[in-house]
Parts: C-alpha cells; structure tokens; sequence
C-alpha cells in the first residue's frame, strides 16, 4: 500500500536517528542550564583529623608551599621528642554573597547556549523535512520513469515482431531483427538503472523513517491531485516567517553578545560571607607539662569566626581589555555570519522565484514536443512496415519520442521542484504540504 507524504514525515520525525541525537545534545545542554544555576550555592566544609607527634616550634613566617606541618605552643630550649596527641574540627562556611552581575550573565550565557542547540535542532528537522519531500518527489518521477521506460520497451517489442513478420516473408532482412533485438535490450539496461535508484531511494528514506523499504511506494495519485491544485490554485507565500537557519545564527550572534556580557562581568570584585567554628586538643597542657596520649582526644577548646571580605585583582584591567576585545571580534564575526545567512535567504527566494517561472514556461512547451514526436514515430513505424524505409530512421523516432516523454516528466517535477524550492527558501513548506491532503 502506498505510503503518503504526511504518514512518512511523520514516521521521519520519530524515527530519524540524526534526529534523536540532535534531541539529546539539546537536552544535554539544558542540564547544563540547570547546572549554571548551582554556582550561587554556598561551600560548607567539615573536617576533622587526630594526630601524634613532637611538638617543637621556632618563631619566623613561612609560605605554606604545598602540604606543610605545623606546630602550634610554646617556644623551647631544647628539643623534646616525647609524643604528643591532639585533634582537630572545622567546620568552614564561604558563601560568594554578591559580584556585581557575574551571577546573572551566567545564567543568560547557559540560556543562550541553549537557545542555540534548540535552534540547531531545528534546522536539522527542517533539513531532514525538506529531504524527505524532495525524495518523495524523487520516487513519483522515477515511477513516472520507469512507466515510460517499459513503454518504450514495449514499442521495441511490437517493432521486432512486426520486424519478425517482415523478415519472415522475406520483404526484410534478418539483420533488422538484431537491430531490434538490441534496442530491446539498451531499452532493458536503462529500466534496470532506474530500478537501482528507485530502491536506493527507498532505502535512504525507510532508515530515515524506521520501516522497511518495501513500504516505501510513493502515492501517485497524490502526484495527478498535486499537479492539478498547483495549476488551479499557486502556493500563497509567505515572507514574514523566519528561516530556521536564518533563527539559528540570530541565537549564535546572541551567544556571542552573552559571553561578551560575561567576560565583562568575571573581572570585577567579589564579596564573599566567610564563617567558621573549630575545637581542638592536646595533651600538653597549659603549664607546659605533657600529660598522657589519651588527654589529646576530645575537645577541649572552642572557636567561631565570621567576616565579610571583598576580592579584587588590580592586574584584571589588562586581562579584562585584552579579552573583551578578542570577544568582541568574535560577536562582529557572528554578526557578520548572521548578515550572510540573511543576503543567501534573500538570493534563494530571488533565484527560486525565477526558476519557478521558467520552469512554467518550460512546462507549457514541451507537451507539443511530445505530441510532433508520438505523431512523428507513428508515421515512420507505418513507413517502415510498408517498406518505404529502413529500421534505423524507425529507432531514431521511436528514441526521439522516449527522450520527449522523460523530458515532459522531467520538467513537470523540475516545476514541483521549483516550486518546493520557492517555498523552502521561504519557510513556507506548510503551504506545499497541503497541496498533498
């Protein structure tokens, strides 16, 4: 049973494998959004650690480089190795109160990477629409092929046995029998070529839609219908509508203006709300004196502190010039992007209107092409069996009237194509699709 139009977009919409990748990188990137929004989120650390060892210390500043031990207690003559125990809590609270924007060009820089993945998702449907359309048309003129090929077939046929009948009689000879015979089979090499690219064309579009190639028989009565309301009824266009390519550099120019915003933003100060509360330790006591191990476990001091503190590297004026500037060639490059995809958009509905004209007029004339040649070859074909001329002046008609029939099909589908051309470059390609109803 033939498959419609609308039943196999619908089918490559759920089933198109490039499709579903494309859903899921754009899921992926709203996870990434989500995300985003966690950098406002506080730090809360807790740490604890018990330890044994010496405990002399000397007086002088150090860098802590790395993992350093230290020493806390008095100052001592000499060393005294007798071990000592202690432990150690924190619980360390730091919270990015506020930094001037940073924050929200974020979350607007996240939005806008996924704006743009939606908007390349869309474009991938709409590619993939107009694929499966100009496929679909494809198979209704490798149909109309095909027909017109076995045809002509069958008129190489009817020649050879009236050639046959000839020769047998003996008013022609046997060679025009192999003349046919080989006309028959040039006739078969060319139906054979054009069932290969029909079942390729079936094979593309059912791993696009998810079902077997058989099922992928275009409806050729959708063609007579299509062809009628296209010649009573144009496609009304629409130009108001934006190209989803045109939708999906508008979203990268806007990403690029975000990540300026950003870059902007990520250089001023920060204010940061910092807590902490600690116990601790140990089994020298206050006198000095070293007691047991086990006095070195438990808590035996407590601490809080709070602050508010402010970040600002003086040196993140330079970074901050010589990266907003190297951002900002970035947005005049996307910018400028967006400006081509626009001049291409506007060429094509120029250029596909003009194709559809021509494709008219086209169209117009060659019916009488096919007409002089079907009366042309019928002529000769009468000629030839009462003698009057040879088989070759009757294979040169009967090959002039097949090329005229593959050329009426093929500018009656370049008109389809024209039109569907017309209506693509316009992001009108609903109005086609009614045609199809």
């Amino acid at each position: 049973m033939p498959i419609k139009l609308n039943q196999l977009l619908s089918s490559v919409s759920q089933h198109a494998p490039s499709l579903r990748t494309d859903y899921v990188r754009t899921q992926v990137q709203q996870a990434r959004a989500a995300e985003v929004k966690n950098n406002r989120l506080p730090s809360l650390q807790l740490s604890y650690q018990a330890d044994v060892g010496s405990n002399n210390n000397v007086p002088g500043p150090y860098f802590g480089f790395g993992l350093v031990p230290t020493n806390n207690g008095g100052i001592r003559a000499d060393n005294n190795y007798q071990a000592v125990s202690s432990n150690l809590g924190i619980a360390a609270f730091q919270w990015e109160v506020y930094n001037f924007g940073q924050f929200k060009a974020q979350d607007q820089l996240a939005q806008a990477e996924a704006t743009v993945e939606n908007r390349r998702f869309e474009q991938s449907k709409y590619d993939l629409q107009s694929f499966t359309i100009y496929s679909y048309l494809q198979l209704l003129k490798l149909h109309d092929l095909i027909e017109i090929q076995s045809r002509s077939i069958a008129r190489n046929q009817e020649i050879r046995q009236s050639i046959f009948a000839l020769v047998k009689s003996g008013i022609r000879a046997g060679v025009d029998t192999s003349m046919a015979d080989a006309e028959i089979s040039r006739s078969q090499l060319s139906l054979i070529e054009l069932d290969n690219q029909q079942q390729q064309l079936q094979i593309q579009l059912a791993t696009l839609a998810g079902l077997s190639p058989a099922q992928i028989v275009a409806d050729t009565t959708a063609e007579k219908i299509l062809f009628e309301q296209v010649k009573n009824a144009p496609i009304e266009l629409d130009g108001g509508r934006q190209h989803p390519l045109v939708a999906y550099y508008n979203a990268l120019f806007d990403k690029t203006k975000m990540e300026e915003k950003l870059v902007a933003y990520s250089y001023r100060p920060k204010l940061f709300l910092s807590g902490a509360v600690w116990g601790r330790a140990s089994s020298v006591h206050s006198d000095n004196s070293y007691g047991s191990l086990a006095d070195g476990f438990g808590l035996q001091r407590g601490n809080y502190l709070v602050g508010m503190g402010i970040n600002y590297n003086l040196f993140d004026l330079r970074r901050k010039k010589v990266k907003l500037h190297t951002q900002r060639l970035m947005v005049d490059e996307a910018g400028q992007k967006l400006q081509e995809q626009q001049a291409n958009i506007a060429m094509n509905i120029a250029q596909s209107a003009t194709e559809v004209e021509t494709a008219e007029r086209r169209l117009k004339e060659i019916p009488r092409q096919t007409k002089a040649a079907n009366a042309a070859y019928r002529q000769k074909f009468s000629l030839y069996k009462n003698g009057l001329i040879d088989i070759v002046e009757v294979n040169v008609a009967q090959n002039m009237l097949n090329q005229a029939e593959r050329d009426y099909i093929t500018a009656k589908y370049n008109y389809y194509l024209a039109l569907f051309h017309q209506v693509v470059a316009q992001n009108n390609v609903d109005g086609f699709l009614q045609l199809f109803n």
